[in-house]
């Protein structure tokens, strides 16, 4: 009776391994001189067999990119979630994002620009993320509109602002054209930016047309 279950972790074991190779190889040696079968040689299998989990290259590197974007998906879903108010949900998503596109732009650069590369070609593994992040905020804003405290109650024109005041600091592509400015700093600014979408959200501004 358990042999089906045994089988199962197998695959999924199997299936981490080569993700998790990828990804070595990846930060190694780049994308374009890393390989399937390099990867299936590391995990000890035939290339043939890399292939029963990933039908392709580019699907085995949106896999290693979705992975490590889950964490961030899972983070903001937690945050919506909470108990704090709308406006300080809004402020704790929004950093998380700069904060966590910056760090592995700093930290794992190659991987960073995989993301970056399909985001620019319209990936799935980039539509899928940026959905996910869009229904994040947009839950928030709609949390502060049904509760009465952002001021600003047509949801259009609420994400609008949202994502066009802070688009510089929570849009991947963006994000890498700044990496010369410290982290400090871009933080820094990203919380200045933020304070002004929470604050227009919360008092209104009826002069103020999208």
């Amino acid at each position: 009776m358990s042999e089906p279950s045994t089988a199962r972790s197998g695959e999924l074991a199997a299936d981490q391994r080569i993700l998790e190779l990828a990804g070595d190889h990846l930060r190694r040696f780049g994308p374009r001189r890393s390989t399937i079968v390099g990867i299936a040689e590391a995990a000890g299998m035939s290339h043939a067999n890399v292939y029963r989990y990933f039908p392709s290259k580019q699907a085995l590197f949106e896999a290693v990119t979705a992975l490590w974007l889950k964490p961030l998906e899972a983070q903001l879903r937690l945050i919506v979630e909470g108990q704090d108010p709308a406006y300080d949900k809004l402020e704790r998503a929004l950093a998380a994002l700069q904060r966590a596109y910056r760090e592995k732009l700093d930290r794992d650069p190659i991987l960073f620009r995989l993301l970056c590369e399909a985001i620019e070609n319209g990936h799935g593994v980039a539509r899928r993320h940026r959905n996910r992040v869009q229904n994040e905020i947009q839950a928030i804003v709609e949390e502060g509109i049904g509760s009465g405290s952002f001021r600003m109650n047509d949801r259009r024109r609420a994400m609008a602002l949202v994502f066009d005041l802070a688009h510089r600091f929570i849009q991947p592509v963006s994000i890498a054209l700044d990496k010369n400015v410290s982290a400090a700093e871009l933080e820094f600014r990203a919380s200045r930016v933020i304070t002004v979408i929470q604050r227009s959200l919360t008092f209104g501004d009826p002069d103020f047309d999208i």
